[in-house]
Formats: structure tokens, sequence, C-alpha cells
């Protein structure tokens, strides 16, 4: 009889004991071992260590602390993807989207003691935006069946970096509005009086205008928009021997610091490289001596998606997914191009590429460009997808060399020559202002070049 009692309060002991863990994992109060951020600087450093070792920094890989850190550095704003499996990205094939979101909402108000403020759910995504400030919460998400990913969604990287005195960053990255004289040994004039850039004869360019100039195919332009001060790429777009097509132009950057602003600045470029790149992949066969692009009867849809090339904050990287998001649900939009990129991983972003990929597009994106920041990363990000084609440039020699500030990797699946070996000269074209030219090189302009090629064959 004792060893009956004995054991029955054994195991009402024992079932206490489990009850209470069970408990304490579904706590709000749940305790944790840190109540210090890392500093920015140590954060910036694991995501180095990740790259330079040859890998791809996700915030997956990233401890509870490290994430929250980043949070923290950044105005407390999470990334939040859900779904019941990785490729359950699209929000308008999910019956039950609406009701996982209220799910996970619900969660995040039990853990962080009052209702979570919502700044952001995408239409065709399955993600939203919000801000979070306990680690339990995060822990919690973590392990919930529903995340596909929790990330910081405004964690300023090169910002970090720029403060550093390792590291002298130009804060306008891939911007500029400076002209050129275009050397006669960079560019031959065709009719009606355009210039034919040099290294389109390498790529077979003018004999295939013999047979294909992209007419009725669509490029999409995701970079910093187009110039109002371009005619050609405005009220000119038809002009010269292009002919029967349209220009479109957009805008889904908002500048400002505020996550919880909408109203974007218009499609102006802002920059120049969005300019440039529209200029080499679609600039009208002109009679006013200006550089012609690849595809020079292709229609454009160009979108102001960034301030800059490089996608380092919330409101950009919002923007690149706006842009991915529409063209992807646009039936005449082919080809998309995109020279622009993070060295790591956002979800949002994922999310949208998948996104247009799964509706046919075929979307090209720059492996990378940079001087003595960031050589040390091979193919950034988005262009190591597997949902897109990676681009880079090569220089005019027999070698097969890289050009000096572009990046290399096993992910590139094509490359342009766009370097001279004796000048160093890059590639002509259209300058932000009128009747004005430049040079412009990098993957960048590989890529709006490839995206010009593939305009011309599937034409």
């Amino acid at each position: 009889m004792n060893k009956k009692i004995l054991l029955w309060f054994a195991f009402v002991l024992v079932f206490t004991i489990s009850c209470t863990q069970d408990e304490s994992q579904k706590s709000p109060n749940l305790s944790l071992d840190f109540q210090e951020p890392i500093a920015a600087r140590l954060i910036n450093d694991k995501i180095n260590q990740v790259n330079q070792s040859g890998g791809k920094f996700d915030w997956k890989q990233a401890s509870l602390h490290e994430l929250w850190s980043a949070i923290y550095h950044g105005q407390y704003l999470v990334s939040i993807g859900f779904g019941t499996h990785e490729s359950d990205f699209d929000r308008t094939k999910n019956s039950r989207a609406n009701q996982q979101q209220a799910e996970l909402i619900k969660v995040m108000n039990q853990y962080e003691g009052a209702d979570v403020q919502l700044i952001y759910s995408d239409e065709y995504l399955t993600n939203f935006d919000v801000v979070l400030k306990k680690p339990a919460t995060l822990l919690a998400l973590r392990k919930h069946k529903l995340i596909r990913y929790v990330e910081p969604a405004d964690y300023k990287y090169f910002s970090v970096e720029r403060e550093s005195s390792e590291f002298q960053v130009q804060s306008s990255s891939g911007c500029g509005y400076s002209t050129a004289t275009i050397s006669a040994a960079d560019a031959i004039t065709i009719t009606p009086n355009a210039r034919l850039p040099w290294a389109f004869g390498y790529h077979g360019i003018p004999t295939a205008w013999n047979t294909s100039t992209g007419q009725g195919i669509t490029i999409g332009v995701v970079d910093t928009g187009l110039s109002p001060n371009q005619p050609l790429l405005n009220s000119s777009f038809n002009s010269g021997a292009s002919t029967g097509r349209f220009v479109q132009r957009f805008g889904t950057f908002v500048d400002s610091i505020w996550p919880w602003s909408t109203s974007t600045d218009g499609p102006n470029d802002k920059c120049g490289h969005g300019t440039s790149m529209a200029s080499v992949a679609t600039a009208p066969r002109n009679a006013s001596g200006m550089p012609v692009g690849v595809a020079y009867s292709a229609n454009l849809v160009s979108y102001r998606a960034s301030s800059d090339v490089v996608l380092n904050g919330y409101h950009e990287q919002v923007g690149v997914q706006n842009a991915f998001t529409a063209l992807g649900n646009r039936s005449d939009v082919r080809i998309i191009s995109m020279s622009m990129g993070h060295i790591f991983s956002v979800g949002r972003i994922v999310d949208a590429v998948r996104f247009a990929n799964s509706r046919g597009k075929l979307i090209f994106c720059a492996g990378g460009t940079s001087t003595s920041f960031t050589n040390f990363v091979g193919v950034i990000f988005p262009a190591w997808m597997p949902e897109t084609v990676a681009v880079t440039g090569i220089k005019e020699v027999s070698t097969y060399q890289k050009c000096d500030v572009c990046h290399t990797g096993s992910e590139i699946d094509f490359t342009i020559i766009m370097q001279r070996a004796g000048t160093n000269n890059t590639i002509p074209v259209l300058s932000y202002y009128n009747l004005q030219a430049d040079y412009v090189g990098g993957s960048s302009v590989a890529t709006a070049t490839t995206a010009g090629i593939a305009a011309l064959v599937w034409a």
C-alpha cells in the first residue's frame, strides 16, 4: 500500500513538473538570458564572416540574440513570411492566408502584452510587417509551424559599414549625373544617325538586328527610375528607326524614414543609374547622334523602386517587392532586369522574385559591382537565387578576365564584354540629360545588355 501511495505521489510530481514546463514554454513572461542588444558593428561582422567564408547570409543563421539586436537597431520593425511550407509565398493561392496571418498576430499579441502595430500586409504575398519589441515573441514565432521567416525589416547594414573608419563608402551608391564625350573608337554612326556602342559587335547584336529588334516584347526595368530630362526615354521613345512601341513609368519607392509612410516619390530617376540601364536595354535607334539600345524596338516599363543600387533600407526593399509583384501580374511583360541588390538574403524580395518567376517572367539580376568595399563578396542577392539569371561583366581580352569592379562566382550564368582592354572605357549610354551621353560599366550594364539580347531572341 505504501509503495502504491509513493508511486502515486511520484506520478503527480512528474505530471506537475511536466505541465509547468509546458506552460513555461507558452508563457508570455518567458525569460531569456540576455537583456542588452549586440552592437550593430558585431552583427555586421557576423554577416561578413559568413560571406567571406563563401556562404550566403540569411537571418535564419542568426541566433535569437543577434536577430533581436538587429531588429532593435532597425526601429523594432519585423518582416514575417508565413505559410504551411517554404513555397507557400503566393497569397492568391492560399485560401487560408488571412486566417493564418490573424493566428500569428494573436500569438504576437500574447507575448507582446498588447496589440502589435501592423505596418504592412502584402496583397499578393504571404508576408507582413509589424513592430515587435520582446525577444520571447521572436522565439515563439521561430517555433511556430506557420512561420517561413522572421527577419529585421529595416536593418541598415551599409549604414553601419559607412560609420566604420575601415571603409569609405559613397552614400549615393551607383548614382551620378555625369556626361562624357564618347570616343570615336567606342561607337560608330549607324542610320538614321545613332551611335552603335563598341561592345555590341562582340555579342552579334548588329547581325541579330537583321532578324529581330525586340518588337512586341516588353522589358521591365526595376531600378532608380527614368530621368525626366532625357526625352529619348520619354516623349521621343518612338523616334528614328524605333516606332510602334511604348514606355511606361512607375514608382514604388517611398522616400521616408518612417516605415508607415506610403506615398511614393514618383517615377523620376533621382540617381541616374536607372536611366543608364533603361538606355542600354531599349534606347531608340535615334537620329540625334546618341547611343542606341540593344532592343531598340522593345517596350519599356520602368520602376523607380529604390533611391540607389544598394537595397539597404525598409522602403527600398518594399519598393523592389512591389515592383516585382506588379510586373509579375502583367501578362505583357516577358523580361525583368534588375541591376541592384544586397549582400544578404531578404525574405520579402525572395517571395517577390519567386512570384514573378512563377508567372513566367525571365529575370536577369546583376552579379555585383564594387571597388574596395564588399569586394570580398561573391555573387550578390538576389542574383544568387535559382529563379534568376545572374550576369556579370568581363574585359575585352582573350583570357576571359572579369571587369575591374565585377563580382564573380559559380552562380553566374552569362557574361558580357563591357570593359575595353586598352583604355578601360565601358559602354556608351544615354546620359541623364538631353543630347548628352555617358559611359557605364560593371555587372549592372552587363545585366541590362543581356536583358536586351533576350528580348531580341524572344521576339
